[in-house]
């Protein structure tokens, strides 16, 4: 008997003896076809009293139709709808989204199901409360005219215009077009779907025209609540059904690129996150969160810049931090969405980025650099502040400036993320548009011209520039491609000659480009061909770990000491949602106050008609593998109790740092000792330090000390003796350049300034150890 066939009888027959290895099934050994036939099977139990392992087999099936696309035959369709109505009766419930699935993927000619779907509606339309909407206008659809009728007439009781308008617009869409309002709205909570589903909608003349109706209204109601013509009541402005048909109208405009869209939103989010009185509450956090949800899977730019923007309005204390929170995945999706990552307007701000305006006697001078910043001036001369006239006499004007600078930065931060997140997509301009809309922009320009970028000057010949240092770019047509440069398509000796022109130079780059670290695929993974073992094994601060996959946009269920909460794979998608990545982790144990979990494998799957599968690691392309694995470095680095210099527990996890704390360099540790390389000789502890090999060798008067480049920890000689620095805030030479950002990087030449005068140092906890041995 086959695993199919072993698997269906461990569903009907309680009495089936089951073998060991079906507890746990793989179900990748099964077609798309046999799985949809174990779905519907496995939908059964629930209705029936289900034993320990037909409860484990059906949640493996669950599993695998969600990451796959099940295929139903055309009696799999029919036995799935004569489940749900033994479902209804028995519980009071079913969920119509399995219908709608069966019959979307069905493999043959669709079976008559007149008849379930009216008992079906007909036990819906008898509640007080409708759950799942627009799955009942579908399966209403294939009971009848007179059924979809009645339902429609039940669905636009006492739900709002906007809702009303959303049904009888539904009513007239296909069968799939309203599965996929159904998906999208189930509970009321909305949840990520592929572009291809909600393209459907996008492409429906009638459902636009309604998402542009439902967002004005709502800009509309919002506005009548700022001006005290509807009462306030906190987060009551709209409710549950009109936020979820809200939120879907707002991913069709938003999936369009609609032109009106940008004006509008601009009307909707201040008037849904700040209240009209002083109250610290919104008219409708709810909905806020739901824009931003949207966001996540359509961002735009000018959506991005105006959440936040009323980011920084909010009165509410808590709504900032989850927008931070949630802006994380936005900004990792914009840069993915090349057609508009990179869309920034011009104001009125001169070709040098400046912006003047006059008040009176005195003038404001907007000047956007790394970041914009607004001062005031008289006859010439910068002033410390406001002036009390313009104050005074200029209020309105003040406040549209500071407003000004708030959308400029929120803009700046917005396309450096674009440009970083877009090293994984491989995006490709025209160099006529590059070099007008962004080398030449007003606000881009000091950003872009820090990048290398890659012009393609005759067919394959691609040259690399730095605009902050070539006075002349190429001479090339306006239709010729440019990218922006990747050390992973350069050899190693540009990349030397970029890394020393930015360090002399002094050139501080907006993200890690010419110092990127780059992830080749290593024969270990050749052999496990599936999987990466490069992270596993490391003992990381578990909470520290979890919000940095927030803050890199990456997906991961908080793990902890219940139920389920054992293990997880964080994963994050790259390359316009083409590729997915998964890293592994289990929770491991509390240390004291703090949680450990303990790293495992990283895993690859490529989107294939729609669904998830697995892929070689040889299969992915270089630069999502390497990008992706550049994160995973990152968070393992980051956390680890190796890099923890206070870490005093004993046992395993002892073991672990002594190992982990003094081993061979990652890439990150690799790329932070090409910089230190170029950083020494700079520095006027030069004639004190030297780099062996893993080591940062620092000579004091007192001892001779080894700091790791990739934990920063310390060992002094002769007998590598261990010595204990905790980090502080303050850096010890705030003078001293760095090409990229690295917190890691500043603590080890913190304590290598630390070292060199020895003699100096005054903290007692440190001269103990330090003369311990001397």
């Amino acid at each position: 008997m086959d695993l199919a066939a072993r698997l269906m009888q461990v569903l009907t027959d309680p009495d089936f003896t089951v073998e060991e290895q079906d507890r746990h099934p793989d179900l990748s050994r099964v077609s798309d076809e046999e799985l949809g036939s174990l779905r519907v099977a496995a939908s059964r139990i629930g209705a029936v009293a289900a034993t320990d392992a037909m409860s484990r087999v059906r949640f493996a099936v669950e599993e695998a139709a969600r990451e796959r696309r099940p295929r139903y035959t055309p009696d799999a369709c029919r036995r799935m709808f004569e489940i749900l109505a033994e479902q209804y009766v028995k519980r009071g419930w079913a969920d119509f989204t399995l219908g709608l699935d069966v019959l979307e993927w069905c493999t043959g000619p669709l079976p008559d199901v007149r008849a379930q779907a009216c008992t079906l509606v007909g036990f819906w339309l008898e509640k007080d409360t409708v759950r799942q909407p627009y799955a009942l206008l579908a399966i209403a659809e294939l009971a009848g005219e007179e059924t979809l009728r009645a339902a429609v007439e039940r669905l636009t009781r006492e739900v709002g215009p906007i809702v009303a308008d959303e049904i009888a617009v539904a009513a007239g869409l296909t069968s799939a077009e309203q599965g996929l309002l159904s998906r999208a709205g189930r509970d009321q909570v909305s949840v990520q779907l592929p572009t291809h589903v909600w393209r459907r909608s996008a492409d429906n003349p009638a459902y636009v025209a309604f998402a542009r109706r439902a967002l004005e209204a709502a800009a509309d109601r919002a506005e009548a609540i700022g001006a005290g013509e509807i009462p306030y009541r906190a987060d009551k402005a709209f409710t549950d059904r009109e936020i979820t048909s809200l939120g879907q109208a707002l991913r069709v405009a938003l999936l369009r690129d609609e032109p009106w869209l940008p004006a509008l939103l601009d009307r909707l989010l201040p008037g849904i996150s700040q209240a009209p009185t002083t109250a610290r509450t919104l008219p409708s956090q709810a909905l806020l969160y739901e824009v931003v949800r949207a966001a996540q899977e359509f961002p735009t730019p000018e959506l991005v810049t105006a959440i936040r923007t009323v980011r920084r309005s909010v009165r509410h204390a808590g709504v900032p931090k989850q927008l931070d929170r949630m802006l994380k995945k936005v900004d990792a999706a914009l840069a993915e969405r090349t057609d508009v990552a990179l869309r920034l307007p011009r104001g009125d701000f001169d070709d040098d980025g400046v912006l003047r305006r006059t008040a009176g006697d005195y003038q404001a001078v907007v000047t956007v650099t790394d970041t914009a910043t607004l001062i005031w001036e008289k006859d010439g001369r910068p002033l410390r502040g406001v002036p009390a006239p313009v104050r005074r006499d200029h209020a309105a004007l003040v406040k549209d400036l500071r407003d000004l600078v708030k959308r400029v930065n929120a803009q700046l931060v917005t396309l450096v993320r674009a440009l970083e997140g877009g090293l994984t997509v491989d995006a490709v301009h025209q160099y006529g548009w590059w070099r007008t809309e962004l080398a030449g922009h007003p606000l881009a320009r000091t950003l872009v011209r820090r990048l290398i970028w890659e012009i393609e000057v005759a067919p394959g010949e691609w040259r690399a520039v730095l605009p902050e240092t070539d006075a002349h770019l190429p001479d090339a047509p306006d239709d010729a491609s440019v990218r922006i440069w990747h050390p992973l398509r350069s050899d190693p000796h540009a990349v030397r000659a970029w890394r020393d022109l930015l360090t002399e130079q002094r050139i501080r780059q907006p993200f890690k480009q010419a110092f990127r670290e780059i992830y080749l695929l290593t024969p270990a993974e050749e052999q496990t061909r599936v999987y990466s073992n490069r992270f596993a094994a490391h003992l990381v601060h578990y909470r520290r770990m979890f919000a940095l996959f927030r803050a890199r946009g990456w997906k991961s269920e908080l793990l902890g000491p219940w139920d389920g909460g054992d293990g997880d794979a964080a994963e994050r998608t790259l390359a316009a949602g083409e590729w997915r990545v998964r890293f592994f982790h289990n929770w491991a144990d509390w240390a004291g106050d703090d949680e450990l979990a303990s790293t495992d494998q990283v895993r690859f799957d490529r989107r294939l008609e729609g669904t998830w599968r697995e892929a070689p690691l040889a299969d992915v392309p270089a630069l999502v593998f390497s990008e992706a694995m550049r994160d995973v470095d990152l968070f393992v680095g980051v956390t680890s109790i190796a890099a923890d210099p206070d870490w005093t527990d004993g046992g395993p996890e002892r073991s672990y740092w002594e190992r982990a704390g003094f081993a061979e360099l990652t890439q990150s540790a690799q790329a932070r000792r090409d910089a230190l390389e170029r950083i020494l000789p700079r520095l006027k502890i030069a004639d004190r330090c030297t780099l062996d090999g893993r080591f940062l060798v620092v000579r004091g008067d007192l001892r001779t000390y080894k700091i790791h480049l990739g934990s920063a920890n310390i060992l002094m000689t002769p007998d590598d003796s261990y010595l204990c620095i905790v980090p502080t805030r303050r850096s010890a030479d705030g003078k001293v350049f760095l090409p990229f950002e690295d917190d890691r990087l500043s603590l080890i030449l913190s304590k290598a300034a630390l070292l060199a005068a020895d003699t100096k140092i005054t903290d007692e906890s440190i001269l103990m150890q330090i003369k311990r041995g001397a």
